[in-house]
């Protein structure tokens, strides 16, 4: 991909708004922009193999994934401001012991040198995890990542039993893929998340991509827990609704849970434009109310970002 602005000019082939369409969606909703709770930026070699991964997962969705932001560091940072970005997150994980607490002083850097972005840490069942955690929270951490599937590990395992008590402790949020989508893990779906809630009841929880697939299960959980969030990162677009429709019956309780959702969008690694996100949540009809919470307030409140 070259550095044009041309994902935005394909938009209408996915149903999209185009990106001049943004600036007037914010001004209607009478918000200063988007708070994206689900952006991943990562050491360059790390982003690589991540993007290697999505090239390859055709066969494992039936769907190819382009990278439609396949950009230098720089450029991705200028596009997701132009996009309306005021505050967003550098998501980032490991996939094996060894890699936590390195991943965590790029992220730190990377938080120093980009004033916009939320200070983001991640953490991985090891030796000396408690240490690299608390040593990240008190450099400012904001908001932690964890991946079920990448890491293929079980949240609710006594190994991390201090480390999520901390993080509720200090009520940092943590966005958690638990979900089984694209492909289900040995520790995806809501019981794992269910046995670490039951446990640790005040974590407060952003579940990535709305649980997908199994949106009712994890509404369930952000019912019954306070602090519980579901982000939206990739739910309702279109190549989502061909793998996993969210079901229709399911819309009244995105009303009534309006106030803990949140925008993602994973950025830059999904495979249509930015603005297709933002259309995909206006089509729902649930109301300007509901979109400038879900675009804006929810995670304004949350982390604390002022105008």
């Amino acid at each position: 991909m070259s550095g044009s602005d041309g994902p935005a000019d394909t938009a209408g082939e996915v149903g999209a708004v185009g990106t001049a369409d943004i600036p007037a969606l914010l001004a209607r909703l009478g918000i200063p922009g988007l708070v994206d709770v689900h952006t991943h930026f990562m050491p360059k070699n790390v982003l690589d193999k991540v993007w290697a991964y999505f090239d390859a997962v055709g066969p494992l969705t039936g769907l190819d994934w382009p990278i439609t932001y396949r950009e230098e560091e720089d450029r991705r940072l200028a596009l997701l401001r132009g996009f309306g970005a005021v505050a967003f997150t550098a998501m980032l994980y490991p996939h094996k012991p060894g890699m936590g607490a390195w991943l965590n002083s790029w992220a730190a850097d990377f938080a120093a040198r980009t004033p916009d972005c939320l200070h983001t840490a991640t953490f991985f069942p090891e030796p000396g995890v408690e240490r690299y955690v608390h040593q990240a929270l008190d450099a400012g951490a904001r908001v932690f990542k964890v991946h079920l599937q990448v890491g293929g590990f079980d949240p609710s395992g006594s190994e991390l039993d201090s480390v999520w008590g901390n993080l509720a402790d200090s009520g940092t949020p943590v966005v958690v893929h638990c979900g089984s989508g694209p492909t289900p893990g040995n520790f995806t779906g809501p019981g794992p998340m269910g046995r670490l809630l039951a446990r640790h009841p005040r974590l407060r929880v952003i579940v990535a991509h709305m649980g997908m697939p199994e949106y009712s299960d994890f509404l369930d959980l952000t019912q019954r827990y306070d602090g519980v969030h579901l982000d939206t990162t990739m739910a309702f677009t279109d190549f989502s609704e061909r793998l996993a429709p969210f079901p229709a019956a399911e819309l009244k309780r995105l009303v009534d849970l309006g106030d803990r959702i949140l925008l993602g969008s994973d950025f830059p690694n999904i495979p249509y434009p930015y603005a297709h996100q933002l259309h995909a949540l206006e089509r729902l009809g649930l109301g300007d109310d509901w979109l400038r919470r879900v675009l804006y307030e929810n995670g304004a409140a949350l982390f604390h970002v002022k105008p």
